[in-house]
């Protein structure tokens, strides 16, 4: 009986690129493109690709205060605004008593500190077209919206309560001492100046080094001139100890202004 032998399998083509399969595929010579998850190494993540910054618009109108971005400053012009316009248009002997009422000379200092403190805030020398009331918009503008309203007030309050003091207490000692007349007592003093001088030196600490140093220098600069005329020595020299009473905030006003970063990033996120 003849034994016949067994018939021979067909092996069926694995097709290219299967798992467990040492065939080529029918285009030998052109090599299959891999993925880079199959190209890495084991272990190794795949590198995401870097975000592309976006450029910040130019956007001029955040130079001036709006009610829900920048209360305390628009609220404060509003008022200033409002008593500028009463002194240019009221009698000008009851604008001159209200004045010399809310005054910060040693007299009222010595009575009534708490009010006249306040009360002397409340105007602008000058009016509402005067350089300081131009920088009282712009620079707590500026303030305001990298550290917040409360803390500006209190930079603002910070400067116009110590720069009084430190220019009202050597007159009242010199007084005493009999080195000035009893009449050096009733000077006319109020405005916000001495408050915008301690918010121009608080606000470079917060601006680049390119900013930082022509405002300093520039504001400076001005203030030594007036001091130099001799034209009024006291509010001079106010306006120099604001100035240095808001550039020594600056590592307190830099951490505001991080914890401010801080929330707004946890916000968007």
């Amino acid at each position: 009986m003849e034994r016949t032998a067994p018939p021979q399998e067909t092996a069926t083509p694995t097709p290219a690129g299967a798992p467990g399969s040492d065939v080529p595929g029918l285009l030998d010579g052109v090599p299959r493109q891999r993925s880079p998850r199959e190209t890495a190494a084991p272990g190794v993540r795949e590198p995401v690709p870097a975000a592309v910054p976006r450029l910040r618009t130019l956007r001029p109108w955040r130079l001036l205060p709006t009610p829900p971005g920048t209360p305390f400053t628009f609220g404060y012009a509003i008022l200033l605004c409002a008593t500028s316009l009463f002194s240019a248009c009221a009698d000008p002997a009851l604008v001159h008593a209200l004045l010399q009422g809310s005054s910060t000379d040693v007299a009222h200092l010595v009575r009534t500190p708490e009010l006249v403190l306040i009360g002397s805030a409340l105007w602008v020398a000058g009016g509402v077209t005067s350089p300081f009331a131009v920088a009282f918009v712009l620079v707590l503008t500026a303030l305001e919206r990298r550290i917040g309203g409360l803390r500006t007030a209190g930079v603002f309050l910070l400067g116009h309560v110590l720069a009084t003091l430190a220019t009202e207490v050597p007159v009242g000692l010199a007084v005493l001492a009999g080195h000035l007349p009893g009449s050096s007592l009733h000077r006319l003093d109020y405005g916000v100046s001495f408050g915008v001088a301690a918010g121009i030196g608080a606000l470079a600490g917060l601006l680049p080094l390119p900013l930082r140093v022509p405002l300093l220098a520039g504001f400076g600069w001005i203030l030594l001139q007036d001091l130099l005329a001799f034209s009024d020595p006291m509010t001079n020299w106010g306006h120099l100890i604001a100035l240095v009473i808001g550039v020594a905030t600056w590592p307190q006003v830099r951490r505001w202004r991080a914890g401010r970063r801080l929330v707004q990033a946890s916000h968007q996120a």
